[in-house]
């Protein structure tokens, strides 16, 4: 089940990887990067605007102490003078507190201006890095476009792009259905040619030649027998034709003269 998972896992990572690199731009990417850098330099400036700020503020106090450790040390002196030894004792008390304080801020100033000193190296030269990453992602998004557009541009001359395919395709599609249509025309013509269709639009049965000539066949005889039948009838009435034709125009039986009773 394990090895399972982890295969499973193996997968999915591969195939987000790919859609990732399917999406990816390199130019954007780049951009992305050298803004990513731009915004850890005005961290590390921000970072330098704080400790020059803490420095300051430490410089501030420091100030103050040094200007109350000159007017404890006055008043001590005063004190002194006029024989208020306890007075005098209290003011000293309090000007070698401050005095302390004053030592360690002078400690803590320091250490601060080392920092200011170490951050702006480090601003330095991270401002130099993210000037050439700058002008080197330039110079390779021009060449990236250039890239792009060369194997555009080669596709498009050499068919092998999915635009020019799908014209391809479609124009292959167009030639195949032409050579179709071409050929059932070139059919339709030889059929014509043969007389297949004559009487393919004619009102009757429906029969087709070979019908016809089986039919033909068959009614033959029947029409030899009519017609000799025919001739037959009219051989035999050419001659009873002939013997009304002579009655009528020629001599008649004989009349016997007048007077004769027809006995010798």
């Amino acid at each position: 089940m394990a090895g399972l998972t982890g295969r499973m896992s193996t997968v999915v990572k591969a195939k987000v990887s790919k859609l990732l690199d399917r999406a990816e731009d390199p130019g954007e990417t780049l951009d992305y990067s050298y803004q990513k850098q731009v915004e850890q330099l005005q961290n590390v400036k921000k970072g330098i605007a704080d400790v020059v700020t803490a420095k300051k503020r430490l410089q501030m106090q420091e100030s103050s102490l040094q200007q109350s450790v000159v007017k404890l040390d006055t008043q001590a002196r005063q004190a002194v003078s006029a024989g208020q030894e306890d007075l005098a004792r209290a003011a000293l008390e309090r000007k070698n507190v401050a005095q302390t304080e004053l030592q360690g801020l002078d400690g803590q100033v320091a250490e601060l201006e080392s920092q200011q000193e170490k951050l702006t190296d480090s601003e330095k030269k991270l401002r130099a890095k993210i000037e050439a990453f700058r002008t080197k992602k330039e110079v390779i998004k021009a060449q990236y476009s250039a890239a792009e557009a060369q194997v555009r541009i080669s596709e498009a001359a050499t068919g092998v792009g999915e635009q020019t395919a799908d014209v391809g395709l479609a124009m292959q599609r167009a030639v195949d259905k032409t050579e179709n249509m071409r050929a059932r025309a070139d059919a339709v013509s030889e059929l014509e040619a043969a007389g297949t269709f004559d009487d393919i639009t004619a009102l009757g049965s429906g029969e087709d030649d070979i019908d016809r000539q089986l039919k033909q066949l068959s009614s033959q005889p029947a029409v030899d027998d009519e017609l000799a039948k025919m001739k037959g009838e009219l051989g035999q009435g050419g001659g009873d034709a002939a013997q009304i034709s002579a009655g009528a125009g020629g001599p008649g039986p004989a009349t016997p003269p007048p007077g004769d009773d027809g006995k010798s």
